[in-house]
C-alpha cells in the first residue's frame, strides 16, 4: 500500500475551467515506440472566471515525455514552466495565446489501453474518461469543448487507412515521403471524444439517406479477415439512424459515419464523434460464429453508440459526476430501440433481470453510490451499472410520469436548449419539467440518493362499499456515506385482476380503468379504488415501473393465477420468478440445515400449462422457464452459501425436468427452426425455447435427451444451437462433454471471439480440480493476458465456478487476487473491475468470508493504482 493514498474528488468542489480552448490542432507522426504528437491549442481565459490570474495547469500522464513547449511561437525555457505530479504548469500567460506542446509517447508498450496504443497491427485510441492526457498535455475535462483538426502522418504502405473525427479535408505527401491525412470536426467537443485509428484495414461501405435527403457515407473498418462479419452491424446502424429520426427527430450531422473494430479494448465501444471504436466482440457477427444473444448485443451497442451523437456528443456532461446524463439517457434510448425492433416484453424482462441481479447487488455493496455520485477517486470506477442501468430506469420513470408526447417535447427542448454545451442532470430534468409542466422537484432525489428502495404493500377490500385500498410504504436502506434516506417520488403501475383471472375496472382519481400509475411520494400512502365489484388480486409494479424491491404477501395460488392470466407480460414472468424463489428458498434452507432435498413443486403445474399452450410467445415462455440465477439468489440471501444455492437450483431443475420430460421433449422437437439461419425475432424466439427445453430435458432420466444433445452439437449449422448443446453437455456432465469441448476448440481455434466463449465455458466447468483447470487455461496458446476479452472470459467463467472459486480452502479467492495484483501494474481499469466478486465478502458465510477478506487485505498491501485502491479500500471499510 502506498504511504500517501490518493484523495477523493468532490462534486461540491466543481469550478468552471479558468481557461478555454477554442481550437485544437493536432499532428501525429506515428511510430510504434516513438510517436511524436504536436498540439497547437488556441486558448483564452474563461470570462466566467472574471479577472482571474490563475496559472495554466494542463493534465498529463506518467507515460508521456515532454519534448518542448512554446507560447505564441516563443519556446519556453525550463524555468518558465513546471512539471508537477504529471501536470504541466505555466504561471505567466496572456489572456489569449496559442500554446504549442510536443510530446513523445510509446503506443507499442501502452498496456493500460488508454490514450494512443497498439492493438494487433493497428494504432487506436481510447480517451474516455481521462485517456487524452496520455497523448499530450491538455485541459482534459468534459466542460472544455474545442473544434479539432487532426493531421496523421504515417507510412502508407503499413497504414493505408488513417482516420480521425469529422470529415477528411486534405491528403498528401510529406517531404520525407510519408502520407499525411487531415481531418476536421466542425462540432466543438471535449477531448474524451477524440479518436484516431491507423492500420491496414478492410472496409465495408454503404450510404444512408436522411429525412432531409442528405446522403451520409457509412464505413465499417476491420482487420481484413473479419470484414465478412460486419453486414449485420451495418444494417443495425441504418435501423438506428432511421429510428432516431422518427422517434426523437435527431438527424446525423456530419458527411460520414465510421466504425472500427478493435480486438484489445477495455470497454464495449466508444462514441467518439463520427468515428466510433468498438470492441470487436460488440461488432462482428455471422451465423457460424455468433449466437442469437450476441447478434442482439451487436444491434444494441451499435444503436447505443450512434444515439450518443446527440445524447452525449452534441450535448455532453459538464463533469464526470454527471456521467449518467449521457449514459443513462442513451441506455434508455437503446433499450427502447431494441424493444421496437423485437419484443417489448422480452426486452423488458431481460433488462430488469440484469438490473435486479447485478445493479441491486451494487446498490447493496461497498461501492454503492448515487446515479450522480458525490465523490470519486478514479472516475473509471464509476462506469457502473448504477450510472448506466439505474440511470436508464430514472429516465424511464420520467417517461412514465410525463407520457410519450410530453417526454418527446422535453427531449426536443433539451437538445435545442443545450446543443453544443456541457450540462448537468439538473438541466435534463429542467427541460423535461419545463416542456411538460410536471413538477419533478421531489423526483430529482433519485439522482443524489444511493441504494435500492424497498416498497411494501398491504391491502384491504370492503365488500359492502366495493372499495379497495392499497397501503404502500417505502424505505431505502442505509448505504456508505448515506445513513439517512429521504422519501422518493416512485411511480407504481398497478392493475387489478379478479380471482377468475379477468381484468377488473375501478374508479381512481376521476379515472375509470383497469391500469393505473400510483404516485408514491411519502414514506407511507394509502390509495383508494372505488366501484371494484369483487375482491381483486393486485398486479403490482407492472413493466417494472420503478427500480425497487417489492414486498407483497402473494399466496402461491395468486402467483399461479398471475402467471397464467396477467395481461402484463412482465408480471407473468415476475410471478414465475417469485414462485421459484419461494421454492428455492425452502431448498436452500434444507441444504444449510444438512437435510435431504424434498419439495412438492408448484412450478411443475405452472410450467406444464406454459409448455402446452401453443398460443404464447416462445421467447416469453423461454424466459419464464428459466430459474433464478445463482447470482440473483445470492443477492437475495442475507448470508450467501454458494454450495447450498447451487445444490438447490440443481435439485429443483432436475425435479421439474423429470416431471415434465415428455413435454420438454415435445417442445424441443416442435421448435426446431427450418431453413437458413436468420437473426430475426421469430427465429430467435423459437431457438430460445427449443434450447431452454433441451436444457431441462437433458437433466431428466430420459436417455434420449443425451442423444439429442450430442446430435444437435454435431449437426448444428449455427453458433446458437451448437454452443447451446455444448453448454448443456458441460453443465449436465454429459459423457461426451470433454470430447465436445475439444472438438469445438479444434473447429473454431482460428476465430478469437468463439475461442473466448470456449475459454469462459471451460473455466466455468465444475470439477474436483476446477482451479487447476483454470490455471491450465491461462497457459493455453489461445490465452493472452494483454487482451481484456480473454482475461474476462477466463476469470469471469471461473467466477461462475462454484466448486473452484468458492472452494472451502480459499484457493479460488487467492488465485483471483493474484491476477488482480499482476494486472494492477499492466491495466488498472481491468484489474479494478475484476475486484467485484471479492467485494461481496461480508455477505458470505463466515468460513468463506474471512478468507475472501484476507485476499482483499493482501491486495491492499500492494503499491496500487487509483483504480484498484478505491475499490479495495472501500470494500474493506
Amino acid at each position: 500500500m502506498k504511504e500517501s493514498q490518493p484523495s477523493a474528488i468532490l462534486l461540491k468542489d466543481y469550478k468552471v475551467p479558468p481557461f478555454l480552448i477554442d481550437k485544437t490542432e493536432l499532428t501525429f507522426d506515428l511510430d510504434e515506440t516513438n510517436t511524436v504528437v504536436t498540439s497547437h491549442l488556441h486558448m483564452r481565459r474563461n470570462p466566467a472566471c472574471g479577472k482571474s490570474t490563475q496559472p495554466l495547469v494542463l493534465d498529463g500522464g506518467e507515460d508521456i515525455k515532454l519534448i518542448g513547449v512554446a507560447m505564441d511561437g516563443y519556446t519556453l525555457p525550463s524555468e518558465e514552466y513546471r512539471l508537477v505530479d504529471d501536470k504541466l504548469i505555466i504561471t505567466a500567460t496572456a489572456d489569449e495565446f496559442v500554446l504549442t506542446c510536443e510530446t513523445l509517447i510509446d503506443p507499442q508498450n501502452n498496456t493500460r489501453l488508454e490514450g494512443l496504443y497498439r492493438s494487433s497491427s493497428m494504432f487506436c485510441t481510447q480517451c474516455e474518461a481521462e485517456g487524452f492526457r496520455h497523448i499530450t498535455y491538455y485541459l482534459d475535462r468534459p466542460d472544455v469543448m474545442s473544434v479539432f483538426t487532426t493531421t496523421i502522418i504515417a507510412d502508407e504502405t503499413r497504414y493505408p487507412v488513417m482516420l480521425s473525427n469529422g470529415n477528411e479535408t486534405e491528403r498528401g505527401k510529406t517531404d520525407e515521403g510519408k502520407t499525411f491525412v487531415v481531418w476536421h470536426d466542425p462540432f466543438p467537443k471535449p477531448a474524451y471524444l477524440f479518436a484516431l485509428v491507423a492500420g491496414d484495414l478492410a472496409v465495408k461501405n454503404d450510404v444512408f439517406t436522411t429525412q432531409s435527403k442528405r446522403d451520409i457515407k457509412l464505413q465499417i473498418f476491420t482487420e481484413r479477415h473479419n470484414i465478412d462479419k460486419v453486414n449485420y452491424a451495418m444494417e443495425a446502424l441504418k435501423r438506428s439512424m432511421r429510428w432516431d429520426e422518427e422517434t426523437y427527430g435527431r438527424e446525423y450531422d456530419l458527411d460520414i459515419f465510421m466504425i472500427v473494430a478493435v480486438d484489445d479494448f477495455n470497454m464495449g465501444a466508444m462514441e467518439n464523434k463520427g468515428l466510433n471504436i468498438f470492441n470487436s466482440s460488440c461488432l462482428l457477427a455471422s451465423p457460424e460464429t455468433t449466437t442469437d444473444d450476441a447478434f442482439l448485443r451487436v444491434e444494441s451497442v451499435v444503436a447505443h453508440e450512434y444515439f450518443h451523437n446527440w445524447s452525449g456528443n452534441r450535448v455532453t456532461c459538464r463533469d464526470w459526476f454527471q456521467l449518467s446524463l449521457k449514459e443513462g439517457f442513451t441506455v434508455f434510448r437503446d433499450q427502447s430501440f431494441s424493444s421496437d425492433m423485437h419484443s417489448e416484453t422480452v426486452k423488458r424482462v431481460e433488462d430488469v433481470s440484469f438490473l435486479k441481479t447485478a445493479q441491486f447487488a451494487e446498490d447493496a455493496g461497498p461501492m454503492a453510490h448515487p446515479v450522480r455520485p458525490s465523490s470519486y477517486i478514479e472516475i473509471s470506477n464509476f462506469y457502473t451499472l448504477t450510472v448506466y442501468e439505474k440511470g436508464a430506469e430514472i429516465v424511464r420513470m420520467i417517461h412514465t410520469l410525463l407520457g410519450e408526447e410530453a417526454f418527446r417535447k422535453g427531449s426536443d427542448l433539451y437538445f435545442e436548449r443545450h446543443d453544443g454545451q456541457a450540462v448537468t442532470c439538473d438541466d435534463f430534468v429542467a427541460a423535461m419539467q419545463d416542456a411538460s409542466g410536471v413538477d419533478l422537484t421531489l423526483f430529482k432525489r433519485w439522482y443524489s440518493q444511493a441504494g435500492t428502495p424497498v416498497v411494501t404493500v398491504t391491502d384491504e377490500y370492503d365488500e359492502q362499499t366495493k372499495t379497495y385500498r392499497l397501503t404502500v410504504k417505502q424505505h431505502t436502506p442505509a448505504t456508505p456515506a448515506q445513513p439517512t434516506k429521504l422519501s422518493l417520488h416512485i411511480p407504481i403501475r398497478v392493475g387489478l385482476i379478479s380471482e377468475q383471472g379477468d381484468a377488473l375496472t375501478a374508479d381512481f382519481h376521476n379515472e375509470r380503468s383497469d391500469d393505473f400509475v400510483l404516485h408514491l411520494k411519502d414514506n407511507e400512502q394509502t390509495f383508494e379504488f372505488t366501484s371494484v365489484h369483487s375482491k381483486p388480486i393486485p398486479s403490482l409494479l407492472r413493466s417494472f415501473s420503478a427500480p425497487v424491491k417489492l414486498h407483497y404477501e402473494y399466496t402461491t395460488e395468486q402467483l399461479l393465477l398471475l402467471l397464467s392470466c396477467d395481461s402484463d407480460g412482465f408480471n407473468r414472468w415476475s410471478a414465475a420468478q417469485q414462485l421459484a424463489v419461494n421454492e428455492l428458498s425452502q431448498l436452500i434452507q434444507q441444504a444449510e440445515n444438512g437435510d435431504a432435498f424434498s419439495i412438492d413443486s408448484n412450478l411443475v403445474a405452472g410450467f406444464k400449462a406454459l409448455l402446452e399452450d401453443e398460443t404464447l410467445d416462445p421467447a416469453m415462455v423461454a424466459l419464464i422457464l428459466k430459474l433464478p440465477s445463482q447470482a440473483y439468489l445470492s443477492e437475495l440471501a442475507e448470508v450467501i452459501d454458494p454450495q447450498a444455492i447451487k445444490g438447490a437450483r440443481h435439485f429443483l431443475k432436475v425435479t421439474i425436468a423429470n416431471a415434465l420430460a415428455a413435454q420438454f421433449a415435445d417442445v424441443y422437437k416442435k421448435h426446431v427452426v427450418m431453413g437458413k439461419y436468420q437473426a430475426n425475432a421469430q427465429d430467435i424466439a423459437h431457438r430460445s425455447l427449443k434450447n431452454t427445453a433441451l436444457s431441462y430435458w437433458a437433466e431428466s432420466a430420459d436417455q434420449r435427451a443425451q442423444t439429442a444433445v450430442a446430435e444437435q452439437f454435431k449437426q448444428a449449422d449455427n453458433m446458437t444451437d451448437q454452443f447451446a448443446a455444448l453448454s448443456i453437455a458441460v453443465k449436465t456432465n454429459h459423457k461426451s462433454a470433454q470430447n465436445m469441448l475439444t472438438a469445438f476448440y479444434e473447429q473454431w481455434k482460428a476465430e478469437p471471439l468463439v475461442v473466448n466463449k470456449w475459454l469462459m465455458l471451460s473455466a466455468s466447468q465444475e470439477s474436483d480440480d476446477a482451479l487447476g483447470a483454470v490455471k491450465a487455461l491461462m497457459e493455453h496458446p489461445s490465452f493472452d493476458l494483454k487482451n481484456p476479452n480473454k482475461v474476462r472470459s477466463v476469470l469471469g467463467g471461473f467466477g461462475q465456478n462454484t466448486s473452484g472459486f468458492h472452494h472451502k480452502d480459499g484457493s479460488g479467492y487467492q488465485f483471483l487476487a493474484d491476477q488482480i495484483i499482476v494486472l494492477n501494474k499492466r491495466n488498472p481499469q481491468l484489474a479494478s473491475r475484476l475486484c467485484t466478486p471479492l467485494t461481496r465478502w461480508k455477505k458470505l458465510k463466515p468460513e468463506l468470508s474471512v478468507q475472501m477478506k484476507q485476499q482483499l487485505e493482501r491486495i491492499l498491501a500492494e503499491d496500487l493504482s487509483k483504480d484498484v485502491y478505491e475499490v479495495v479500500s472501500k470494500s474493506l471499510a
